[in-house]
């Protein structure tokens, strides 16, 4: 796992044939032969998708349950085509320097590689808030929710973790198409990430220090305003990156013409420019915090399991 870290910070996400984007492809193949406006059928489809997945490192697992070098490869193979760490990183900083550079045009163009809303008409406050909004949330969905599953279940769990987030990027927000259909996919992506999103705010929390913050008032923001989001999850990153940064988040975000509004998180000022590179730094922070406990927390259940398996029977 912790070598998998080391490549996803060394090169990133490829941007042709990536792993992700090969089930993704699938999974959309499957959808247009099996959909239905059901929430059965999208059960079906959530099923087996993940399914498929996770039995994929359920064999990898065992194939190399004796091979000590396939097994190290297999898993930080894994690790690092599930994490999107890095890639979060790169739009950010790409993204501030656009808006550093006051180049409206090219921030808004970037915008759509972080989040699904409509750039066309946000000025560069409202971008900074989108894009520091994406950080927050997707440092638990791209880096620390991978982490704590590989944790728990080893290459199983990253690549099962992947594909139930990604089903719900597809097919999980609500649309005409989606909302009976994506119901399974969305419900379960809300389950996978009730313990990762909280482990994402405590951390930011602790180390708001990163970003010139307090973890005081980090802390403050997470409790206070972190169930208010209308996602279970969500929230938890969103308010504890807004203590962190010392930011008030939330407001009204367009969807391509859907307008949602969206809860205050924090009592700063609006995001400006400059917090993106802060949260940035945060987020990376959290990162490598994230990964540092996920290693130590897979090790001590290995050296756990070598004790059980060598301990001399005695009745």
């Amino acid at each position: 796992m912790a070598l998998g870290v080391a490549v996803d910070a060394l090169v990133g996400d490829p941007r042709k044939g990536h792993p992700v984007a090969v089930f993704g492809t699938r999974a959309a193949a499957l959808e247009e032969r099996i959909y239905a406006d059901s929430r059965t059928r999208g059960a079906l489809f959530t099923a087996l998708c993940v399914g498929a997945v996770t039995g994929i490192g359920v064999a990898a697992e065992r194939l190399t349950r004796h091979r000590p070098v396939a097994r190290t490869a297999v898993t930080a193979a894994a690790t690092w085509a599930v994490l999107g760490g890095t890639t979060l990183g790169r739009e950010g900083a790409h993204m501030a320097a656009s808006l550093e550079s006051g180049d409206l045009p090219a921030a808004r163009v970037r915008l759509p590689h972080l989040c699904g809303r409509d750039p066309s008409r946000l000025d560069a406050p409202e971008l900074a808030r989108a894009t520091v909004e994406s950080i927050a949330e997707n440092t638990s969905d791209a880096v620390v929710a991978p982490l704590f599953w590989g944790a728990v279940a080893g290459v199983p769990g990253l690549l099962g973790y992947r594909a139930v987030n990604t089903l719900d990027a597809m097919v999980g927000h609500r649309s005409a198409r989606h909302e009976r259909f994506g119901w399974a996919s969305a419900r379960l992506d809300d389950a996978a990430n009730l313990v990762p999103a909280r482990l994402t705010g405590l951390l930011a929390a602790a180390l708001a220090p990163v970003a010139g913050g307090s973890p005081r008032r980090a802390l403050a923001a997470l409790r206070r305003d972190g169930h208010r989001h209308p996602s279970p999850n969500s929230g938890r990153c969103e308010a504890a990156f807004a203590g962190a940064l010392g930011v008030r988040l939330g407001g009204v975000n367009d969807y391509g013409g859907r307008l949602e509004e969206r809860p205050e998180l924090g009592d700063g000022p609006r995001p400006a420019v400059p917090d993106i590179r802060r949260a940035v730094r945060l987020a990376r922070a959290v990162s490598f915090a994230a990964a540092a406990l996920a290693v130590a927390a897979r090790m001590t259940m290995r050296c756990r399991n070598r004790e059980r398996n060598t301990s001399p029977d005695i009745r």
